[in-house]
């Protein structure tokens, strides 16, 4: 991981999948068979292996919750290479989608997309106003946290683009303290012995 995060230093070697993107939108087309392949290669040059997808990129998710996902993951790759210690292999799969990591702190949008305005911070409010965290901001695809914010944004948020950046903007402490979920992965990965 280039950054550090807490326990992690830059001599670990992590691997974390990205770059399985099924369209230009930024996802879509991801699937246990892509993963685990793709880890399963990864694998020999890494201490650890992991993912960071969200739930609703699954093209073959099947109905199935993130934790069973997870655990699919890891045994497709377990079943791709007999040398893999299973502990090397942390899925994770962000609950419903990244984009609601954004929502730990709106006050991140002012200074990344141009769209904003004191009735996109009050709409974002009234959304995050009515989970018990940003994680479980959902109600179906159609109403995913990126689709609320291509909403509010109308034309002007770009997923792929505006993401990262306020990601960056709110910073990794705040959206720990907000995400459990995320914050539970993110403290696993830095709990990592490197293997001998």
């Amino acid at each position: 991981m280039a950054q550090r995060t807490g326990g992690l230093s830059d001599e670990f070697q992590c691997s974390i999948a990205c770059g399985l993107r099924g369209t230009d939108k930024g996802g879509g087309n991801v699937n246990i068979e892509r993963l685990a392949i793709h880890l399963a290669n990864e694998y020999p040059n890494h201490d650890f292996v992991t993912t960071l997808v969200d739930l609703y990129g699954f093209s073959d998710r099947e109905g199935r919750s993130r934790t069973e996902l997870e655990e699919a993951i890891r045994e497709a790759v377990l079943s791709r290479r007999r040398d893999i210690q299973t502990d090397r292999v942390i899925p994770y799969v962000q609950q419903y989608e990244f984009e609601a990591l954004l929502f730990s702190d709106i006050q991140g949008f002012q200074w990344v997309v141009d769209g904003w305005s004191t009735g996109a911070e009050r709409q974002l409010q009234s959304i995050v106003d009515n989970y018990s965290d940003p994680e479980q901001i959902n109600d179906n695809p159609t109403t995913a946290p990126s689709k609320r914010l291509e909403a509010i944004f109308r034309g002007y948020y770009r997923k792929t683009e505006h993401g990262p950046i306020i990601a960056e903007e709110i910073g990794l402490a705040v959206i720990r303290s907000q995400c459990p979920g995320f914050d539970g992965w993110i403290t696993k990965l830095e709990g990592l012995n490197r293997p001998r």
